[in-house]
């Protein structure tokens, strides 16, 4: 990838990143200061993929990986195409068993439908951009991991919504999301520097919605009971082919 595809790369993310720093007081949602390694941890990721991209020294431990994938595994796990999607379930299900959250069911809602859609143009834009051949040579959109991304980022917002109440659901959903990378590694999907950056950018897809959920609070008028003068019905859809947000409203 030449440089001037790693400056636009750059510059796709910085703008977030700083907006993160600089208004930390906007993500707590109501829920205390964030702690410092979501403010660290996240970008670092993304920045390591980055890196990757130009550094013979990290270009080399990528290879090395996969070289010893290629001669130590024989088989592939195509499980990963299901559990990224696990940790989804430790948005919702908590409700249904009294454990409280720190947002109302459409505050979650909208939260998961403004980080899909930021984790998804994030990944396609990136994919595209860099171009990066896949270790098993199947096609040039290895750079970052979508699967990885798309499990950390229901494993972020399972994380941030219980993790007063029952900490043990975001663990568990950062244990299946964890796996998932492991898995698209092991499979030969991805190198381990688009794992490591498809986690940075689905926690920080997170991150940039919650930041974002009172201007959409704002526009839909919506409290903490509900609507004012519009019924809305927000639906998950998990597929076979990926997830969405179903948004039905009537003014």
């Amino acid at each position: 990838m030449n440089m001037s595809k790693v400056l636009i790369f750059i510059l796709l993310f910085i703008p977030g990143i700083s907006f993160a720093r600089n208004d930390t007081a906007r993500i707590t949602g109501g829920s205390g200061k964030v702690p410092l390694w979501m403010l660290i941890v996240p970008p670092a990721l993304v920045s390591y993929g980055i890196a990757t991209r130009v550094s013979p020294a990290l270009l080399h431990l990528d290879q090395r990986v996969d070289y010893q994938v290629l001669r130590n595994i024989g088989r592939k796990y195509p499980v990963d195409d299901y559990i990224q999607y696990v940790p989804y379930a430790g948005i919702y299900v908590p409700g249904l068993f009294g454990i409280k959250s720190e947002h109302n069911l459409i505050d979650k809602t909208l939260v998961l439908g403004a980080s899909l859609m930021i984790c998804t143009s994030s990944v396609q834009i990136s994919k595209r951009l860099t171009g990066i051949t896949r270790p098993d040579g199947s096609n040039h959109h290895s750079f970052p991991s979508g699967h990885t991304a798309t499990a950390f980022l229901g494993a972020h917002i399972s994380f941030r919504e219980y993790r007063n109440s029952a900490p043990w659901i975001g663990i568990t959903g950062y244990g299946f999301a964890m796996t998932t990378g492991i898995l698209r590694i092991m499979n030969r999907k991805h190198w381990l520097s688009d794992v490591l950056a498809g986690a940075g950018i689905g926690i920080m897809s997170v991150e940039l919605a919650y930041m974002m959920l009172p201007v959409y609070n704002k526009i839909l008028k919506v409290n903490s009971f509900g609507i004012k003068n519009r019924q809305l019905a927000i639906n998950p859809l998990i597929g076979k082919n990926g997830l969405g947000i179903g948004v039905i409203m009537v003014f």
